[in-house]
């Protein structure tokens, strides 16, 4: 590691610390976090085992369910062992192509699940309001179109931050981050350069992301509820709506604590650092958690295929 004037550094790596200001309590809190990694990992892999031994889930909300799993996996264990490991042994030192790329990682799976979120709302309008042409439009092969869109949007919309952090940045102020895992705007205030086109850029993904897409997909439940209360009886309608209550659950899971945490950090100056960076590890562990929970519980499939497997495990002991 190099220094220029006792004040700007060229790190080779950072140090991680984990919730600052709750250094004392890193043990304690490890028992929560690790539970939730836990529980987060265990829950989508089952979704993944289900849908693929279900086979009267093999279509298209199924696979996009599949999707997010897979994701949530990503989101979840690109940041959960590394904080684990600072908890138990410290283990807060991560190099700098380490620490970007788990920013690309973190950034890019949450760019991509929102464009999940999007394509999965797409295939909701056409069900409803249009099912004549929902096993036409929705083909396997579309599902997997969009999915790959939606992939290759995050890497192109994402890919920019860690290259322009690597190619501009090479100064910083100390290595030491104050945040559990690389953060886009944690790491950039480190930087002793100009970083307002990064600020920028972040700024301006985040308004593509989270403000267009949920406004397109608000756009899309409004035509849907448009068509659902033109149904003749309201059991029709509560029955056609039921079909979109584990999407627009997760869509809230998802949505609501990104922005709260984003907004908390850009202008939220006065709330406490461990505030911050506890809201920061939730909105990347509450959606694994709590996704295959909501589809379990509200979708029939589901449900009655983990209670046919718990039946056969309590037979077999």
């Amino acid at each position: 590691m190099l220094a220029f004037h006792n004040v700007c550094l060229v790190p080779s790596s950072f140090q991680l610390t984990g919730i600052p200001g709750l250094e004392s309590l890193h043990i304690w809190l490890s028992i929560p976090f690790g539970s939730m990694y836990l529980v987060a990992v265990v829950g989508n892999i089952t979704i993944l085992a289900v849908v693929r031994v279900e086979r009267s889930l093999h279509q298209p909300m199924y696979f996009f369910l599949c999707m997010l799993a897979i994701i949530d996996l990503v989101l979840s264990t690109s940041t959960m062992p590394k904080l684990l490991g600072i908890f138990w042994f410290g283990a807060g030192d991560i190099g700098l192509d380490a620490c970007l790329a788990q920013m690309f990682l973190i950034h890019c799976f949450a760019t991509v699940e929102s464009g999940i979120f999007l394509a999965m709302a797409f295939d909701r309008y056409v069900a409803i309001c249009n099912p004549l042409h929902h096993t036409t439009v929705l083909t396997h092969t579309m599902v997997g179109r969009l999915g790959l869109a939606a992939l290759l949007r995050g890497i192109l919309y994402i890919g920019p931050l860690p290259l322009m952090i690597r190619l501009w940045l090479p100064l910083y102020k100390a290595r030491v981050i104050s945040h559990s895992y690389c953060e886009h705007m944690a790491v950039v205030t480190l930087a002793c350069g100009d970083s307002r086109i990064n600020n920028v850029y972040g700024l301006s993904i985040g308004f593509l992301v989270l403000i267009l897409d949920s406004m397109a997909i608000a756009a899309s439940y409004v035509m849907i509820f448009r068509a659902v209360m033109g149904l003749a009886t309201p059991e029709a309608r509560l029955k056609t709506l039921g079909t979109c209550g584990s999407h627009i659950c997760a869509i809230l899971i998802f949505y609501v604590p990104i922005a709260v945490s984003s907004l908390i950090h850009r202008f939220g100056h006065q709330v406490p650092p461990p505030i911050h960076t506890l809201l920061a590890n939730f909105y990347l562990l509450i959606p694994p958690i709590l996704n295959p929970i909501v589809y379990a519980v509200r979708t029939k499939q589901i449900r009655e295929r983990l209670l046919q497997v718990l039946k056969i495990e309590t037979k077999i002991r």
